[in-house]
């Protein structure tokens, strides 16, 4: 046995590489072939083996330092067990003659060190670790310190399976451990939120708890999804659908025969489609940096269905006329309340209307339809007086709310779009420029 110095071996051309981990620790007994210490040049990262086995007496770098070939790292008191391999004598310079591990994976810059990956109070499970650069490189990103992991590999090497598994179980115990604490901010990009509120509401009165339909955790994930994401910003007005009502009742009464029921919702529609193409920022979607531009229209809209909220889609809606429209609303809206929509049926929409009109209210704010960028919506008409010039006329006065993604449509092209819709419901003969 005798303490000898382990220096970087051949390691190409590369200069000053940094030290990103330090594998050992002095006092640890290390074997042949155990990796010492990780480097990182701007193409790989390299395992420094040992080139036998003992004892860590010093470490002689740190992480971030730089070094290059030759450079001392460690001093060992070595146990050479080969009769065949010289026993070093004290001080005596030895460079790891074992090749250099390269991880084929992409160079990252030098990682500021994070604190090991394991709950308050625990131990390691194992001394030494034992894992391949690209595992480990895994490890380093994740914060998971190797000496807390189980390892399942071969020859007691950690493989990435036990880095997840390791993960999960520590993310399980956390959870487990703060469900009844406030929550930690985090400083990044998370938002939070304070815990869902847990109550027994049965310590107040009598309860009869029932579970949301199939439909209704679908949109309700959706949904809170959108509006967290999206910044939403609505843009109210007001159109004068007096004559427009006076030609719907018209057309119910000429189409009786045919089957064919005309709602405000089916102009609203064929109304939408020509201001699409006036502002084409609304059939668009975002995609990154990118807004992508349909050159299609499909238009969603909501329908009301025993089971929740479902919007189906009319496709190629400016390809149609409003007998057309007022047919495949009725068949669509059918299918929906009888649950029989097909998921084709629900994609690909560009703009999509919810309509209260029938309900009530007097303005609302509909939550955007991702990746959509914008949503009309209806509330219910009312006979308002309007000053004419000379006098007060009772007029028939539709409420519409229009929710846009500020990222991708500005607040002044919003209120124009909103008040180029109005002016072609308020006089539907402009539909015939288009």
């Amino acid at each position: 046995m005798g303490v000898t110095q382990i220096e970087v071996p051949d390691i190409g051309d590369y200069r000053n590489v940094p030290v990103i981990e330090i594998l050992v620790r002095v006092g640890q007994r290390v074997e042949k072939e155990q990796s010492l210490v990780v480097l990182e040049s701007d193409k790989a990262t390299m395992d420094v083996p040992s080139p036998a086995a003992g004892t860590i007496k010093e470490l002689k770098v740190k992480v971030g330092d730089a070094v290059s070939e030759g450079t001392v790292i460690v001093l060992l008191e070595a146990e050479w067990n080969d009769a065949a391999t010289p026993v070093p004598a004290p001080g005596e310079v030895l460079s790891s003659a074992a090749p250099v591990a390269l991880s084929t994976a992409p160079a990252q810059p030098p990682e500021v060190e994070q604190a090991p990956f394991v709950l308050a109070g625990e131990e390691p499970t194992c001394s030494e670790s034992h894992a391949s650069p690209s595992v480990r490189k895994f490890a380093r990103k994740m914060g998971v310190e190797l000496s807390h992991v189980e390892s399942t590999g071969p020859k007691g090497r950690i493989v990435l399976e036990d880095i997840t598994g390791y993960i999960k179980t520590v993310m399980a115990a956390r959870r487990a451990a703060s469900a009844d604490s406030a929550p930690v901010a985090t400083g990044g990009g998370e938002l939070n939120l304070l815990p869902w509120p847990k109550i027994d509401f049965a310590k107040f009165g009598p309860v009869d708890p029932k579970p949301l339909s199939r439909i209704k955790k679908i949109s309700g994930a959706n949904l809170h999804r959108n509006w967290v994401m999206v910044p939403h910003v609505t843009n109210n007005d007001e159109a004068d659908i007096t004559e427009l009502e006076a030609l719907r009742v018209q057309l119910n009464k000429e189409y009786e025969k045919a089957g064919v029921k005309f709602t405000i919702l089916a102009f609203v529609i064929k109304a939408v489609t020509v201001a699409l193409k006036k502002f084409p920022a609304f059939n668009a979607s975002l995609d990154g940096d990118n807004l992508v531009f349909k050159q299609y229209c499909h238009v969603g809209f909501a329908a009301d269905t025993p089971n929740g909220l479902v919007v189906p889609v009319i496709r190629d809606a400016n390809l149609k006329g409003l007998v057309d429209i007022a047919k495949e609303m009725s068949e669509l809206s059918k299918v929906a309340r009888e649950g029989r929509l097909k998921p084709d049926q629900m994609q690909g929409g560009c703009f999509s209307i919810s309509s209260l009109g029938g309900i009530g209210g007097t303005g609302f704010t509909p939550i955007i339809n991702a990746p959509e960028v914008a949503i009309l919506g209806l509330s219910r008409s009312t006979i308002k007086p309007v000053w004419d010039g000379q006098l007060f006329a009772p007029r028939l006065i539709l409420p519409i709310s229009l929710s846009f993604d500020h990222r991708a449509v500005d607040g002044a092209e919003a209120g124009r779009f909103n008040a180029y819709l109005v002016s072609l419901l308020s006089d539907y003969r402009r539909m015939l420029l288009y």
